[in-house]
């Protein structure tokens, strides 16, 4: 017996380390089961909530998108057209035609209009200028700045902005009208509905056109401000006199221009002697017949 007691406590050792594993490997799969189970549900409700935060962030931004589309984008930029006038007397006509010339082309602008006068008492240019708009301050002084005598000065400004969006705006709606009037073209059933809408539809094209040209128009004009400026050089001063005749001088042109007034009635008077002519023969004609009844008889 004492043999097998050796024997005994090794199966009994190997009986309880069984069991101790049996036990460690339910604990596992417990463990196993449970960590499948968590992770599904911590998905779903991860998911839940991600669906909800996204969708919650989505509406927003598709909002806001959808609003900005609908919102058209408007050009709020001030256009003002600026105009001035500016008359001025230089001692030396040919520099400053020379110095105006180099600081128009020096500031980004172009003359567009010229026209040169000459007599005896001076010689004179009256030119249009375009300037841009943010040059129009530099060359208004740049053309004062020298020892030239200002006679005018004057700056208008007109604010175009409210035009410029409002004919726009008319243009869009105009688009929008012609592209329901080219949907009912492609329905037109016979020749006479398709004659009706393209005259519509040409109508409004017009109306584009025109509205168009206007946009630019007024956009150039704002862009580029319109100096109108004169100057000259008196080249003889005593010569002026001729040009402002003294009040004599105005008496006699005043008799000389009546006796050549009475010259021409007189010649005119002349152009119509086939008149007079006729005049004296039809009188004659009549005194004849008048002094003839006058001696006939009474019976």
């Amino acid at each position: 017996m004492k043999i097998f007691k050796p024997a005994a406590g090794i199966i009994s050792l190997l009986i309880l380390f069984a069991c101790h594993n049996s036990s460690h490997g339910d604990n596992k799969s417990q463990l196993a089961v449970n960590d499948l189970a968590k992770p599904e549900f911590k998905h779903e409700g991860d998911k839940q909530a991600t669906d909800s935060t996204t969708t919650g962030n989505q509406q927003p931004n598709q909002f806001q998108t959808e609003k900005k589309q609908e919102s058209p984008t408007i050009d709020w930029d001030k256009k003002i057209i600026k105009t001035a006038e500016l008359n001025l007397e230089t001692k030396n006509y040919k520099s400053f035609n020379a110095f105006t010339r180099l600081n128009v082309k020096k500031y980004g602008g172009y003359i567009s209009q010229e026209r040169q006068n000459q007599n005896d008492y001076k010689i004179e240019t009256v030119a249009t200028i375009k300037v841009p708009v943010d040059q129009f301050d530099n060359l208004m002084a740049e053309l004062t700045s020298g020892d030239q005598q200002i006679l005018e000065k004057k700056i208008n400004s007109e604010d175009v902005t409210t035009q410029i969006i409002d004919t726009r705006s008319r243009m869009e709606a105009k688009k929008q009208v012609r592209l329901r009037y080219l949907d009912l073209l492609k329905q037109a059933k016979n020749i006479e509905e398709i004659l009706n809408v393209q005259k519509e539809v040409n109508a409004i094209q017009e109306d584009i056109e025109a509205a168009t040209g206007r946009i630019g128009y007024l956009t150039h004009s704002a862009a580029y401000s319109t100096i109108n400026l004169t100057y000259f050089q008196v080249v003889n001063a005593s010569a002026k006199d001729y040009n402002d005749p003294s009040f004599g001088t105005k008496v006699w042109l005043s008799f000389k221009n009546g006796w050549n007034w009475i010259g021409d009635v007189f010649v005119g008077i002349i152009s119509i002697w086939p008149l007079f002519l006729l005049g004296f023969i039809c009188w004659m004609v009549y005194k004849r017949w008048r002094a003839s009844k006058i001696q006939k008889p009474v019976a």
